[in-house]
């Protein structure tokens, strides 16, 4: 099994945003030393709780301090954008950082005023035109556009001899069947949805043909939210400042900010304490929380049901030594080394 780390730049309780990008590239340097498989920067806007806004930018200083780990977004919400500025940025990644860029597209809403100030054109009502939006950036990489197409002439691989691999992400299994047709890679946030994670994953990979880019295509990702500790029970405690945050974002909107794990329990009710962290009565939880064996298992169990061999772990810890041991004991448990080791 593949182990990779989305980072969402979170920012600590007492702490700023400096301090979580900061901690976002260390992030790379320690996934690296593990044995991490590759590490995705997301993209969250008017938020107190995340730094990361332009995953593009934390790619290449990531890049820069490390040499060997994949590094992408996870994901350029595609939807706000245009495809030739999103094509040029991640070939100019690439141009850096050859054979370890991968390039998450997705499409999300920040709300409505959020929305409003990343329109590309704000005269004209938004229009869900996401499949077509992720063929022109396929077409700039590959050159791929009719002889007859305005952007035929345009050219910005000229001089980069590799391409960024390209991912779909989703969270509804709406696109997995779009992402397997194109021959891209499909990763699926089953800590948003984790009901339909089998489903989604199953049916990208009934529609893979062959690959627009060998390495990701008709591959699946798993992303999940989990937690690891030396105990479950330390682990589900850790665990609090997530579903607090949740709680939080819930009542207060883009201004809450993560709670300590003592805030944590004093906002809890104990019934949100006590939400299972594991497989129940065969339904997935959206956090996993536990021991090392106790995680390992749980996504052995998930990644035997929807047929992938990735995982990519997001992991909401207030404390940042305690989110760096989290990402240490589950790289131990799932037994990745660096590679060459």
């Amino acid at each position: 099994m593949k182990l990779s780390l989305v980072e969402l730049s979170t920012v600590a309780p007492g702490g700023d945003k400096a301090q979580a990008l900061r901690h976002s590239v260390d992030a790379a340097k320690q996934a690296e030393g593990l044995g991490y498989h590759r590490i995705w920067y997301a993209e969250h806007h008017d938020s107190a709780s995340t730094a990361s806004s332009a995953p593009e930018i934390l790619i290449a200083l990531a890049a820069c301090a490390t040499s060997r780990i994949r590094i992408g977004s996870g994901a350029v919400l595609l939807n706000h954008y245009s495809p030739y500025k999103v094509a040029e940025t991640y070939l100019q990644l690439e141009a850096l950082a050859p054979g370890r860029i991968d390039l998450g597209l997705g499409r999300a809403t920040a709300g409505p005023i959020v929305d409003l100030a990343l329109r590309r054109d704000r005269d004209v009502p938004p229009t869900d035109d996401f499949a077509e939006q992720v063929q022109e950036v396929l077409a700039y990489f590959n050159g791929r556009f009719p002889a007859d197409h305005p952007f035929a002439h345009l050219n910005p691989a000229a001089g980069v001899a590799s391409r960024p691999e390209v991912w779909i992400l989703g969270s509804s299994g709406n696109s997995a069947r779009m992402a397997g047709q194109l021959g891209l890679g499909y990763a699926f946030a089953g800590f948003i949805n984790p009901y339909g994670a089998e489903r989604a994953l199953l049916r990208h990979a009934a529609f893979a043909t062959p690959a627009v880019n060998e390495s990701a295509g008709g591959r699946g990702i798993l992303s999940v939210s989990a937690v690891v500790a030396d105990t479950d029970a330390e682990a589900r405690r850790l665990n609090w400042s997530r579903t607090a945050l949740m709680t939080r974002l819930a009542r207060q909107g883009t201004a809450a900010q993560v709670p300590t794990v003592e805030e944590a329990e004093r906002e809890l009710s104990q019934e949100q304490k006590d939400t299972p962290t594991v497989i129940t009565d065969g339904r997935w939880p959206r956090q996993i929380a536990g021991s090392p064996e106790t995680v390992r298992d749980q996504l052995e169990q998930m990644t035997k049901a929807t047929g992938v061999d990735e995982v990519m772990v997001q992991d909401i810890i207030a404390d940042p030594a305690a989110q760096a041991h989290s990402r240490a004991l589950l790289a131990k448990a799932l037994d990745i080394a660096p590679a060459g080791e």
